[in-house]
């Protein structure tokens, strides 16, 4: 499952779960780029569910995209990432240092009310 919404025009939520295919990474990203048009100086709220690593064809497309998605990124200045697995959080950590001008925090499950809060600072 993967859903984007737009919550105003600083603001996008991202829920996901599951294990993603090439199909739905396609659908995915074309997805959050569309409901991001627009957006300067975000924060978007990332909520991981069980999550599966990615098959090999679904990370070779994102690979593909991957000019299109720093320009995505760089929409944003803040990403709350949400996620009860730890593996799920470091990387996201890690990904979010690799990233210039990109503050990027995770929390657990239970830390919804701080993700909130550090979004709207």
């Amino acid at each position: 499952m993967f859903q984007t919404t737009r919550v105003n025009d600083k603001r996008l939520n991202v829920v996901f779960s599951g294990k993603l295919d090439s199909e739905s990474m396609k659908m995915a990203l074309d997805e959050m780029v569309r409901q991001a048009q627009g957006i300067t100086e975000g924060a978007m709220l990332v909520e991981v569910g069980e999550f599966e690593l990615p098959t090999l064809g679904a990370m070779a497309v994102e690979l593909s995209r991957l000019p299109q998605l720093f320009r995505f990124i760089r929409q944003f200045d803040r990403v709350a990432v949400i996620a009860g697995q730890n593996w799920v959080r470091r990387m996201s950590t890690v990904e979010g240092a690799l990233i210039p001008g990109l503050n990027l925090k995770a929390f657990a499950l239970t830390q919804t009310a701080e993700a909130e809060e550090w979004l709207a600072r």
